[in-house]
């Protein structure tokens, strides 16, 4: 049985060196500390292993969970981008979140 997902993609080196988290988790597995355990290994490896800086992720404005998700594993609110995915044959705005590796916003536990 599968629990969810997660990914790691848009890998940005030079002076970028970031990169954008995505991932999903089914229905029956919600809130149950999968994927904040998951966030936190890939954004361990992400800071360690691949020495980004910066990594990103967005959601649904009205997807709690998944905000709430973020803040917990140390993600920080940076804005909204109109029309940034399409979900379901639709553009969707998303909200956008940031991990820092030294975060001077305030303490992070992503790191």
């Amino acid at each position: 049985m599968i629990v969810g997902a997660i990914t790691l993609d848009n890998v940005r080196r030079g002076p970028a060196m970031a990169g954008t988290l995505g991932y999903w988790t089914g229905q029956p597995f919600g809130r149950q500390g999968y994927m904040r355990e998951a966030i936190g290994a890939v954004v361990h490896y992400a800071y360690g292993k691949l020495d980004l800086s910066r990594i990103e992720a967005a959601c649904l404005p009205e997807n709690t969970a998944s905000r709430g998700l973020l803040e917990k594993s140390g993600f920080k609110y940076e804005g909204g981008a109109q029309s940034y995915l399409q979900i379901g044959g639709r553009w969707r705005t998303h909200v956008l979140y940031a991990a820092l590796r030294h975060d001077r916003r305030g303490r992070t536990q992503a790191g």
